[in-house]
């Protein structure tokens, strides 16, 4: 699956110079790392975002966001937000802050 070129630069631009932040490979898009632990990645032209299950569970409620499924199975820690949500920069770097700030939570791997 291919991904959004244009997204990754505004995921990056998003990121800003956070800490411990590593740009990887994954599962057909690029996922962004910190300290070890996903925090949010590219696939197509959506972006998935990683959360505390009862805040992806919440966001799921929220316009044009869906459940991260692979293989046809739900992840529950994982949300997508599809174009239309990150259309504005505001948007798409609340749902990146969300994503950093669940990772940034987590234990340094």
């Amino acid at each position: 699956m291919a991904y959004s070129e244009a997204l990754a630069v505004r995921v990056r631009e998003a990121l800003g110079p956070r800490d411990g932040v590593r740009e990887q490979a994954m599962f057909g898009g690029v996922a962004w790392m910190l300290n070890g632990n996903m925090a949010c990645g590219v696939m197509g032209d959506g972006l998935m975002v990683r959360l505390a299950r009862e805040d992806a569970e919440a966001a799921l409620a929220e316009p044009h966001v869906g459940p991260m499924e692979m293989t046809g199975t739900r992840m529950r820690s994982f949300v997508v937000v599809n174009a239309d949500g990150i259309a504005d920069d505001r948007e798409l770097a609340r749902w990146v802050d969300a994503g950093a700030a669940f990772a940034s939570s987590l234990p340094a791997k």
